[in-house]
């Protein structure tokens, strides 16, 4: 579970990299991450390039999903199957089974990519969206840049080997975290364990999920699976405890077997060894900061993020929180002014700083006033 951190102490004056013990995973390139905090738990040679394969989806999907939510796109729209789209369903790939010439909408496209792992369904939505697949893995590659991707490339829209279509772990896990933090809702289909084609001209097709962590029952709701000869076995897998999302993607796995037990291996030692604590709320947590002059003694100091941190078990008792501003802050105060810095300390180093900010203005008592409290400090001290 997430931890929330309730006691500061207060003081008047792209992923993060924390490695941990080794999980040894057999397996050629993987990394893990915590959704929330973007710490590294583990990785293993994570910029090495390699063919995506299927993972390669989980890009294609988000595409749609921004669409979607742009109002650009809706569920019901209906694309026409090309011959090229129909040919793949005829080529012994993953496919969801299209027919030529038939229109299927939105919605039963995305399952069939996103269940039934679907490279008919792929074409068929990118020749939909961008009028060919070339001109949507343009739009791939511009979301990959988007996101910080640098070392990505998509060639295609459905992972089919193509020496131009290659990825990292690390880009991986970075896509899948923007995946299921933006898109939330559209999120929950990566966990439907079976999809019910029902195609025209024929009976209707029933197929399982290919990620065989879902059938577990431990807390694993996503996202891919991948298999290219070259590549074998990968798969970018995200588990949730409480509040708790942990993201693993590994590639290199010999066998099906040994891909399930493998990323299972990971995000389970990752909740087994580390915690995550929830420092701040992006525009939620409050932190007091004292004011001189205001009309308000007290001024709402807010950070604009989101801020936790991911430590092994062992560390956590060396962790603290500071409040650190030189102060009291004088008024006028505008909303949004940076009036302190959250400081995190594991014992006595620092480890990251935040700024807070002002969450409302505060406007200076008037000239009597003022000159009273100025006298009141002076021969008080009392501010």
């Amino acid at each position: 579970m997430i931890k929330k951190l309730i006691i500061y102490f207060f003081i008047f004056s792209v992923f993060t990299i924390k490695l941990f013990a080794n999980p040894k995973v057999d397996v050629k390139t993987a990394i893990l991450i915590d959704h929330d905090s973007n710490e590294v738990i583990y990785e293993l040679e994570p910029d090495m390039s390699i063919y995506p394969a299927s993972m390669t989806k989980i890009m294609t999907a988000i595409v749609v999903f921004d669409l979607l939510k742009d109002n650009k796109l809706s569920l019901e729209d209906k694309f026409v199957i090309s011959e090229k789209a129909w040919r793949l369903s005829q080529s012994g790939y993953s496919s969801m089974f299209l027919m030529i010439n038939d229109e299927v909408t939105v919605d039963d496209l995305l399952k069939g990519i996103i269940i039934a792992s679907g490279n008919d369904a792929c074409i068929a939505i990118a020749e939909g969206i961008a009028g060919s697949e070339e001109n949507f893995a343009d739009i791939m590659n511009e979301k990959a840049s988007e996101l910080g991707m640098t070392n990505s490339n998509f060639a295609n829209s459905s992972g089919i080997n193509n020496p131009d279509n290659y990825s990292t772990v690390r880009d991986i896990a970075i896509m899948s975290q923007y995946l299921i933090k933006n898109h939330p809702g559209y999120y929950e289909l990566f966990k439907e364990t079976t999809f019910t084609w029902d195609r025209t001209g024929g009976d209707p097709i029933t197929q399982g999920n290919r990620n065989p962590l879902l059938y577990k029952r431990v807390g694993v709701d996503g996202i891919k699976t991948g298999y290219l000869a070259v590549e074998k076995y990968s798969l970018a897998s995200t588990m949730k405890r409480d509040q708790r999302r942990l993201i693993a993607v590994a590639s290199g796995f010999q066998t099906k077997q040994t891909r399930s037990t493998g990323s299972l291996k990971l995000l389970s030692w990752g909740f087994r060894n580390t915690d995550t604590f929830e420092i701040s709320k992006e525009n939620e947590t409050v932190f007091p900061v004292k004011s001189w002059l205001g009309k308000n003694e007290e001024i709402k100091g807010v950070t604009k993020e989101d801020i936790y941190i991911t430590l092994m078990k062992k560390e956590a008792r060396g962790l603290k929180v500071n409040l650190n501003y030189n102060g009291p802050v004088k008024a006028p105060i505008d909303k949004d002014q940076k009036i302190a810095n959250v400081e995190i300390f594991i014992k006595d180093k620092l480890i990251k700083k935040v700024p807070v900010y002002a969450s409302e203005k505060v406007e200076k008592v008037n000239v009597f006033k003022s000159l009273f409290m100025s006298l009141n400090y002076l021969i008080w001290g009392d501010v």
